[in-house]
């Protein structure tokens, strides 16, 4: 799935580069990321567990929409370059204050 333009436009990097996110469930909260950036692909694994699902809010039907805006956010604090090659989403919600607000407001 490709991400929608809001996500695309709020996942552009400082530098304006485009960037297009593919995100595709791999099986039971487990997702492939290809973050497409200045010609460059960079593939990514995400991991939900529904514990975080709960404490967001979130539902399993929603799951997929929450991988979106996580790398969305990632992408507001780091280069596509340089992201992880494995994002625990809850590692992310321990190292951003404002990782929780952000996606689900």
């Amino acid at each position: 799935m490709t991400g929608t333009p809001a996500d695309d436009a709020a996942a552009s990097t400082a530098d304006a580069v485009e960037v297009e996110v593919e995100v595709e469930a791999q099986g039971e909260h487990e997702y492939v990321v290809r973050i497409h950036s200045g010609g460059n692909v960079v593939e990514s694994w995400v991991r939900v567990t529904p514990e975080l699902l709960d404490r967001l809010g979130a539902t399993d039907a929603g799951e997929e929409r929450l991988v979106h805006r996580t790398v969305a956010f990632l992408l507001r604090h780091q280069d596509a370059a340089d992201f992880p090659a494995v994002v625990e989403l809850e590692d992310v919600l321990a190292a951003y204050t404002g990782y929780a607000a952000a996606i689900t407001g």
